[in-house]
């Protein structure tokens, strides 16, 4: 059973807006974190937002009040809108939920153990 699947990326231009969605396999409460990552080709995967089992928010310093992660544990969902989209964020979006058995930040790669398959999201000029 596959464990997340993003969906909600697009192409936009810049100053618009678009929501992410990630559907989880299991109830998003039980998720020690879940977070979003972005990625462009050739480079590393980089933290986006993280939100814990009880709602507790991290954002990386170049989206803070601009997207905003949340999740609604009866869909069992993850969401990340972004809002005031610029080109510098265009990339591949990924979900990732931990499950409570690794540590490190919380905006690190390492903490995470299950990963969506990505999806694209393109800002133009």
């Amino acid at each position: 059973v596959q464990q997340l699947v993003e969906s909600g990326g697009g192409s936009v231009q810049a100053g618009g807006s678009l929501r992410l969605s990630c559907t989880t396999a299991a109830t998003t409460y039980t998720y020690t974190y879940l977070a979003w990552f972005r990625q462009a080709p050739g480079r590393e995967r980089q933290g986006v937002a993280a939100i814990a089992w009880d709602g507790t928010t991290t954002y990386a310093d170049s989206v803070k009040g601009r997207f905003f992660i949340s999740k609604d544990d009866n869909k069992n969902t993850l969401y990340l809108q972004m809002n005031s989209l610029t080109p510098d964020d265009t990339d591949t979006y990924y979900c990732a939920a931990d499950v409570g058995g690794r540590s490190g930040p919380v905006l690190g790669t390492e903490r995470y153990d299950y990963w969506g398959q990505g999806t694209q999201v393109t800002v133009s000029p």
